[in-house]
């Protein structure tokens, strides 16, 4: 029997979705864009796999103009993830070390503020316009290792 006279057949629901008056799907979410330059980058290949957890967290809160305010606590991260601690420190780092994430500000314990991040990827909305994203991770090379 084939798969269109099947009794259990019917055709993908997404072509019978509406677009909003924009043009968008209202059952599309967000979503993180991965330029294929970026994930063969060695930057990206030399992540840690905390590394892109926090990464991709990190993007989860991004929403189109709060770049430079990405809010995320070290303890926020652990509990999130599901990682120590430390871990999550070595995490933020090292998404620092590579070019990913920028530290704009840092928080304060006693007055309960977590440190805002900026994501390298995306650009940031400042009083005089739009700054273009300064994709820092491009620079980033691996040490050179000496053989004895």
């Amino acid at each position: 029997m084939s798969a269109v006279t099947s009794p259990n057949w019917m055709p993908c629901p997404s072509i019978f979705q509406r677009r909003s008056p924009n043009g968008k799907r209202s059952d599309e979410g967000q979503f993180v864009y991965l330029p294929y330059a970026m994930i063969k980058s060695p930057a990206w290949r030399a992540l840690s796999g905390p590394a892109v957890k926090l990464w991709l967290e990190l993007h989860s809160r991004y929403n189109g103009g709060n770049n430079g305010k990405v809010f995320l606590s070290m303890n926020e991260a652990a509990e999130i993830l599901g990682l120590g601690k430390a871990t999550v420190q070595r995490a933020f780092e090292e998404l620092q070390d590579k070019g990913f994430l920028v530290l704009e500000r840092e928080g304060n314990w006693y007055h309960r503020r977590a440190h805002e991040w900026r994501l390298t990827t995306k650009a940031t909305q400042t009083r005089s316009g739009k700054k273009a994203a300064t994709n820092d991770w491009r620079f980033w090379q691996p040490k050179k290792q000496t053989r004895f």
